[in-house]
């Protein structure tokens, strides 16, 4: 079993940053992808980032340039630096985990961009 715990969210202007973290524990192997997703109201979730244990990094097309992902293989943990920040990046971000062909969830972190 793995557990996902978020922080780092919080409320900010737009043109602001805000890092985000993800700590994992549990039975973690040594490849695993860990990413982002956000859901803004009414919305579907949509995938904001992900990097492999290896480095490689994937960013949605909404979010390239703007937030940077990284991670910390010794503490498993991973990052989400958000810069530039537009009122439409306004939702609530899940840190997820993919290990061994199963997907484990964080409870969200809500993440609000005034105007």
């Amino acid at each position: 079993q793995v557990q996902l715990v978020e922080s780092g969210g919080g409320l900010v202007q737009a043109g602001g940053s805000l890092r985000l973290s993800c700590a994992a524990s549990g039975s973690i192997r040594s490849f695993n992808v860990m990413g982002w997703y956000r859901q803004a109201p009414g919305k579907q979730r949509e995938s904001v980032a992900r990097i492999s244990s290896n480095g490689n990094t994937y960013y949605g097309d909404s979010v390239k340039g703007r937030f940077t992902i990284s991670r910390e293989n010794a503490k498993n943990t991973v990052y989400l630096q958000l810069n530039s920040l537009k009122p439409e990046d306004t939702a609530v971000y899940y840190c997820n985990m993919i290990l061994s062909n199963r997907e484990y969830w964080g409870q969200g972190t809500q993440v609000t961009v005034s105007s």
